[in-house]
């Protein structure tokens, strides 16, 4: 056995209504989403011991599976439960879970199999906190050419592109790759990509060249908070190096700045006051969600027969 595998947590996951040890859970080697990448995966992080953003993570989780004509195996309740069965009780420690729904066992063909049944896995991890050094410093970048697919829309486990994608800035050095499509701002290889111009936060338009975080809407109301005008519209690869501050977002880094960029400053290379604003305010909302998550508990509770 490989060391790594030899180490895999004996921590619970959830596969096909069954919840088992992780080191111990298996898959057939015919399923679709080992042999071809057919399915899709959500990430969904936990703070206080309560999903952060859920419904809107489980929404693009359904969005993703019927783009790829594979039935939700599962209702918002029912995510919402294993992911409580899951989540370690009492600790405020950050956490993430992960989702992967494939279309399920078949023999290898590439056409859509009907009526399979899907694979459905659930796993939980730690979330490391970003050490504050590293946010109060800012993060180095590389860019590079969107040489991906034109369906980046969905959260699909086909991810031989983001891995390319993301060894680029490994071997740089650097925190992501930020990439282009014919000179116009795309996405990175595991995070969107935000500029501020004179004050205004920008991010791509939502279409199908771009993976919409759940930060997009999230920014949208936490820039509404702040008094910070937001705008989703195309970027050039000149304004990305001309900006004011550069950004990049996901439910695990939640919200960074980048001060170089292929070695090269961004603005006055240090993270700006539209970066502090925004993160403050991400803080307070990962508090404020917690908090009503408890007190909807509470007066369930409380409204619950005896």
């Amino acid at each position: 056995m490989h060391p790594i595998t030899d180490a895999l947590p004996a921590t619970l996951c959830y596969l096909d209504g069954e919840y088992t040890a992780l080191r111990d859970a298996k898959i057939s080697v015919l399923d679709r989403g080992f042999i071809f990448g057919d399915g899709i995966y959500e990430y969904v992080p936990v703070y206080f011991g309560q999903p952060f953003c859920f419904e809107e993570h489980m929404a693009r989780l359904a969005r993703s599976l019927a783009e790829l004509q594979i039935d939700n195996p599962h209702t918002l309740d029912e995510w919402r439960d294993i992911v409580t069965h899951l989540v370690a009780p009492g600790g405020d420690a950050p956490q993430s879970v992960y989702f992967q729904v494939t279309r399920g066992v078949a023999p290898r063909d590439h056409a859509m199999v009907r009526g399979l049944r899907p694979t459905v896995f659930v796993m939980v991890n730690p979330l490391p906190p970003i050490a504050d050094a590293v946010r109060a410093k800012g993060v180095a970048c590389v860019t590079a050419a969107d040489f991906r697919w034109q369906k980046a829309h969905i959260k699909s486990t086909s991810l031989l592109g983001a891995v390319l994608a993301r060894q680029i800035s490994v071997e740089a050095g650097a925190t992501e790759t930020i990439m282009f499509r014919d000179e116009w701002l795309s996405e990175a290889s595991s995070s969107n990509v935000w500029i501020v111009q004179n004050g205004r936060l920008i991010g791509p338009p939502k279409n199908n060249l771009v993976l919409t975080g759940i930060r997009y809407g999230l920014f949208e109301r936490l820039c509404e908070e702040r008094g910070i005008p937001f705008e989703l519209r195309r970027i050039s690869r000149d304004e990305v190096f001309a900006a004011d501050e550069l950004l990049i977002s996901s439910a695990s880094k939640e919200l960074l700045p980048v001060v170089t960029l292929d070695g090269k400053a961004i603005a006055n290379g240090r993270p700006g006051p539209i970066y502090q604003s925004l993160y403050e305010a991400y803080q307070e909302a990962k508090v404020r969600n917690a908090e009503n998550a408890k007190n909807a508990t509470h007066a369930q509770k409380q409204g619950a027969p005896a």
